[in-house]
C-alpha cells in the first residue's frame, strides 16, 4: 500500500494552482471538468508520471463550481513537504508572494527543522527540512519535494 494523493477543496481553483505552481514549484500533471457533476479535479506534484505511472504522492485540488469558499474545521492539520533547506524554502515563498506563518527553526522539543506556509484558502503546508549523512530518510508520510 502507498499514499497517492491527498485532497484540498479549493475556493478558486486557478488561484490555487498558481500558488502551488508558482509559490511552491509543485508541477500541474493533470487537470479535468467534470460538467455533469459540476467540479473540476486538478493533480499536482513534485514528480512527474512515467507512461501515465505516478511516481510519488500528488495533491488533488478539487474546485466545486457552485462553492466559493470552505470552513476549514479544527480536525484538518496540515500537508507536509520535504525541503532541502527550509530556510531558503521561506525566502522562496515569501519572494514568490506567499505566506510564511511560521518561521524555519527547530521543532518544538526536537530538533528537526520545521517551517509552515499558508495557501490561498488557508491551508497549511509544513517544509520538513531534510536530514543529512545517515540522517537522509524522510520521516514516514512526507512527500518530498524539490
Amino acid at each position: 500500500m502507498k499514499i497517492l494523493h491527498t485532497m484540498l477543496r479549493v475556493g478558486d481553483l486557478d488561484r490555487s494552482i498558481q500558488f502551488y505552481q508558482d509559490v511552491l514549484g509543485l508541477k500541474l500533471i493533470s487537470r479535468r471538468d467534470y460538467p455533469e457533476g459540476r467540479f473540476t479535479l486538478a493533480f499536482l506534484g513534485a514528480e512527474d508520471r512515467v507512461d501515465g505511472v505516478q511516481l510519488g504522492a500528488e495533491l488533488e485540488l478539487t474546485h466545486n463550481w457552485d462553492t466559493k469558499s470552505y470552513e476549514l474545521g479544527n480536525a484538518y492539520g496540515h500537508v507536509a513537504l520535504e525541503v532541502a533547506d527550509a530556510y531558503q524554502a521561506c525566502d522562496m515563498v515569501k519572494a514568490r508572494g506567499g505566506k510564511v506563518v511560521r518561521e524555519a527553526g527547530p521543532m518544538k522539543h526536537g530538533t528537526t527543522v520545521i517551517a509552515f506556509v499558508e495557501d490561498p484558502d488557508g491551508y497549511k503546508i509544513e517544509f520538513i527540512q531534510r536530514k543529512s549523512g545517515q540522517d537522509a530518510a524522510a520521516p514516514a508520510g512526507v512527500a518530498h519535494a524539490a
